[in-house]
This record gives C-alpha cells, structure tokens and sequence, in this order.
C-alpha cells in the first residue's frame, strides 16, 4: 500500500495518541516563548500545503493546487498564496553549517585526537601549531570562512575555551553550543525532524526500516539517574565518533561518484524527568 492510498484511510488511534503525546514537549516549548495554538495552526498550515506539494506527487503530473487543498484540507485560495510564499526556511547560518563539519573532522581524524581519541586542545595559529592548529583545521574544511571569526562565534556559543597558552579546546565532542539560540533552533529542526522521519519511514513499512530504538527504566533515585547520564554520554560520544570517522572515510572515497547524492543522520539524546502520575504523559 503507498503512501497516496494511506491518506484515504482513517488514522489509527494509537497513531493519534503518539502524535499527541510527542505534541506534549512541543507545545510546552512553543507557549514558552509565547507561541499559542493559532500562531501555531498557522504555521502548521503552510508546511501541510508545503508536505502535500512536495511528498505526495500525483502519477498525472503536476500536483495543483485543488489536489493539495484535498490533501492537507487548507482552503484552495490559501493553498495559492502558501505555495507561493517561502515559509519554510531550512538552510542553516554558515558558521553553523562550516562549524558542524570543522567539529565533525576535529573528533574523526587520527591527528587531532590523543590516545584516548579525545580532541587534542589545539594551538589557534598555523604559525604556533602548523597543521594541527586550529587555524588550519578551518581551512581544511573552508577558506571562506576565516578562522578568527569561527573561534570569535564559538567562544560566544561556549563551544570552545581559550587557555592562557593561547590553546583552542573543545569543549563537547559534537557542534552543540552552550549558547546561542538560534544555533539550537536549528538544531531542533534538523535533528528532531530526521528522528520523525525515521519514526514515520517504519510506520509506513518502509523498507529497510531505520534504527529507532530506545532503554526506558522508572523507579530509579535520582542518585542512579545521574550514573546513567554520565555512562549515556560517555558510550554516545564513543557511537558517535566511530560513525563520524567512518562517514568522513566513505564520503572521501565516494568523492565524484554520480550516485553520490545520499545523505545520512545518526543521533542519540538522554532524557530524564520526576516520574509523576500523569505527569508529560498522554496514555
């Protein structure tokens, strides 16, 4: 059964009760920073005309605007005018998209790590350090971008510290800033909206189906809770090292191959909270 034969189908319950229930950190985030239900139906409604125009083609064609309208149940004339507009803005800044890849070959290459493959503390100019220096580390990745301003952005986001000797450190071994609030919005799009896409590729019986997996435990004190955040991250930060040096090894021997046009995400999160009665829970 395809995906254009499933929307004709009443949706399950138990889908509606997930979808509700994954609604729940959703809205509470949304309404923190004053976005209520009709702020958010309105921008719920562009990305349905947007989903229903792209992720659901018709065998005749083109897909108009009647058939979107059908689809996603906003309005025709409405449909026009979001059709028309560019509501979903998707490309990240580009020091955020050049400082995912400068952490990426900081935590994967050989040169940058010590024995514990932890990321060496790296002088900040070529003329102290050569190439393993930070400033070449940018480079390697981008010249447009010069390396004083990707460091100025990363001491402000509390990605990396600077020490006396004039050192750059990492200060967590993924691109994930202590500050910075629009660095984390996008985050939130990228890494939450691939994690529902798996979700929604297995639903849909897609084939293979993705890695989706979780460990829930409850009655834990919160002394115990604690030990499994530290050993949550310890075993996630080693994944995801592993995954980032083999995806850079592939990606440069894929380098010029015309079917070279896959990408990939792979991620981990921990999460912990007072397990109340009917507390965050929809069952």
């Amino acid at each position: 059964m395809d995906m254009n034969t499933r929307v004709s189908l009443v949706a399950p319950a138990t889908l509606l009760r997930g979808v509700q229930r994954l609604l729940r950190p959703l809205a509470r985030l949304l309404m923190a920073y004053g976005v209520n239900y009709v702020a958010f139906c309105n921008l719920a409604k562009g990305v349905f005309v947007d989903v229903a125009a792209r992720d659901f083609p018709d065998d005749g064609g083109s897909v108009t605007d009647s058939r979107v309208s059908l689809l996603s149940g906003v309005h025709r004339r409405e449909v026009k005018r979001l059709r028309e507009e560019m509501l979903l803005q998707t490309a990240p800044s580009p020091v955020v998209s050049l400082g995912a890849q400068v952490v990426s070959r900081w935590c994967a290459e050989a040169a940058f790590l010590d024995g514990q493959r932890r990321p060496l503390a790296l002088p900040r100019l070529a003329s102290k350090g050569g190439d393993l220096s930070f400033e070449r580390l940018v480079e390697g990745v981008s010249k447009d971008i010069r390396s004083r301003a990707v460091l100025d952005e990363w001491l402000r986001l509390g990605v990396v510290t600077l020490d006396a000797d004039d050192r750059v450190h990492l200060v967590e071994h993924a691109f994930v800033p202590a500050r910075g609030f629009d660095e984390k919005s996008f985050y939130l799009g990228k890494n939450i909206g691939d994690h529902l896409a798996a979700v929604g590729h297995n639903l849909l019986d897609g084939q293979p189906p993705f890695l989706e997996r979780s460990v829930y435990c409850d009655g834990l004190s919160a002394e115990s809770v604690e030990q499994l955040r530290v050993l949550s991250r310890e075993l996630a930060v080693s994944a995801m090292q592993d995954i980032n040096r083999r995806a850079l090894e592939l990606q440069e021997a894929d380098h010029g191959r015309a079917d070279a046009t896959r990408r990939m995400t792979f991620g981990v999160y921990y999460y912990s909270e007072d397990a109340q009665p009917g507390r965050g829970e929809v069952r």
